[in-house]
């Protein structure tokens, strides 16, 4: 019996190898091994930008360059609008490599309605955004798309607004679950809500039902390679922007951020180990008038926050929990006249002995009106040695690096509302969070999965320890009793 049982030991050792490997394996696709390489990597792109601008006459600077790696890289071409796909080359941070439609097909959009969210009609932005090949999706002409529910994108997808006033808004808004590579860039999103229990298309051959969205402005859900760019965002139900569930490889850059409260989350759970994960850049971003905390709440994660300009926060402008990397490098911090809201970070509901380690970092950055950013760690740790190898750019040049934040043409007010043509809704901010689905903080997330085609969850850390640790037990005893409990075991199985 010694052979069958050395067999079945074998076989036992093999699947737990395999289970342990599966269960405790955090690493995401698209997850970058290196993120201070990619943090270096954003420098050295803003250092050729700036140089390349400094180095040409005052006329020449007006006429192009801005200093802006993203925009310089594209806006320069007198012609860029033949050739759109040149944006896709463009990202920078987390999401560099990001495709979207790049290599397909140009689909214009040429009607703004939203009638049968199940079999979209040809035209429409539904339409184009489930089709399974890579599209470049363009508008022919200004459009208020008003969602009748959610709009669910397939992968390889890129929404170029550039050329019109596009605004996105009504119910649901942009869902991006289970997809990777997509490129949202210059459109509007903005009076969100919640919605859902109904069957919609996520595919031209896949309709199923769903549950109730949450009204985040853009819901992203599992997914990577997402680019978020030259987009203005504001009075959404729940989150402008929030991105849970092992999403990660995403970039996040010269938008807009207005009127609204729980401006953006990342991160599902602190005890989602998954999100450990998460990586995303947030650069070049204008933070404006009316808003009240997470610019970002990050949970787990390496979060890179470069050259932003903060100009208004109530409560708080970066929060985290459950121990984030946050790397804060060349960000102007403007605190509120509040006395008791200067401070810039804020650590949710952690003991400062337990969050006294987190790796929380200011380089740079400048603080303005009291603003005060409170560092933590162990110094300068072999974490951060390669990001600091270069220099962040002063702060002083944030208003050069966001002067065309959010989407091109768009008056920045800093007092008073923003009118939307054609949008005739409540401009409520929409500052209180309903308990809808998909706020972060205990919501029923799987109800919303779509169909029984969506891949599971990862299973549960905790399940899979306490079954590894059975396991365990269970070929130690056998080995201290020399098999016996195992040929038992095998025995009852053959009979």
């Amino acid at each position: 019996m010694a052979p069958v049982t050395c067999i079945l030991l074998i076989c036992i050792l093999g699947s737990v190898c395999s289970f342990a490997r599966a269960s405790f394996n955090l690493s995401l696709p698209h997850q970058h091994p290196d993120p201070d390489s990619v943090v270096q990597d954003v420098q050295r792109r803003l250092n050729v930008s700036l140089s390349r601008r400094q180095a040409l006459s005052v006329i020449e600077k007006d006429q192009c360059l801005t200093g802006n790696p993203i925009d310089d890289c594209w806006r320069c071409d007198p012609n860029w609008y033949n050739n759109r796909q040149r944006l896709a080359d463009c990202s920078i941070g987390f999401a560099q490599g990001t495709l979207g439609g790049k290599g397909g097909p140009i689909y214009t959009v040429t009607d703004s309605s939203d009638n049968d969210p199940a079999n979209p009609k040809p035209g429409t932005l539904r339409h184009a955004v489930i089709q399974n090949e890579p599209l470049w999706i363009i508008f022919s002409t200004n459009m208020v798309i008003k969602l009748k529910h959610e709009l669910i994108f397939n992968s390889y997808k890129t929404v170029d607004g550039r050329g019109y006033n596009v605004h996105i808004t009504g119910n649901g808004c942009i869902t991006l679950q289970y997809v990777s590579h997509v490129i949202i860039h210059n459109i509007h999103v903005h009076h969100c809500k919640p919605s859902g229990n109904t069957v919609i298309a996520s595919s031209p051959t896949r309709v199923g039902w769903r549950g109730r969205s949450d009204g985040d402005g853009i819901s992203i859900f599992g997914s990577q390679k997402l680019w978020i760019d030259h987009c203005s965002l504001s009075y959404c139900t729940d989150g402008l922007i929030d991105a849970i569930m092992g999403s990660t490889g995403i970039t996040i850059s010269n938008s807009y951020f207005s009127h609204h409260d729980e401006v953006m989350l990342l991160g599902h759970d602190d005890r989602y180990l998954p999100d450990s994960g998460m990586q995303v850049t947030i650069a070049f971003n204008h933070f404006g008038e009316a808003l009240v905390q997470r610019m970002p709440r990050c949970r787990r994660g390496y979060i890179h926050v470069v050259n932003n300009d903060f100009t208004a926060w109530e409560m708080y402008a970066i929060g985290g929990s459950a121990n984030p990397t946050i790397n804060s490098q060349g960000n102007r911090y403007t605190a509120p006249a509040d006395p008791n809201a200067k401070e810039v970070t804020k650590r949710v509901d952690t003991d400062e002995k337990e969050w006294t380690y987190w790796n929380w970092r200011t380089d740079g950055d400048i603080m303005v009106n009291g603003a005060y950013f409170v560092p933590s760690g162990a110094g300068l740790s072999a974490q951060y040695a390669k990001a600091s190898s270069v220099e962040p750019k002063s702060a002083a040049l944030i208003e050069q690096l966001t002067f065309n934040a959010g989407v091109f043409g768009d008056a920045r007010e800093e007092t008073g509302s923003i009118s939307y043509p054609g949008y005739t809704g409540s401009s409520s901010s929409g500052a209180t969070n309903t308990g809808s689905v998909g706020s972060g903080d205990g919501g029923d997330f799987f109800g919303m999965i779509f169909g029984s085609g969506a891949p599971p969850p990862p299973p549960s850390t905790s399940i899979a320890s306490i079954c590894l640790f059975l396991l365990i037990i269970l070929i130690l005893y056998s080995i201290t009793n020399q098999g016996s409990l195992l040929s038992s075991i095998l025995s009852l199985l053959l009979l």
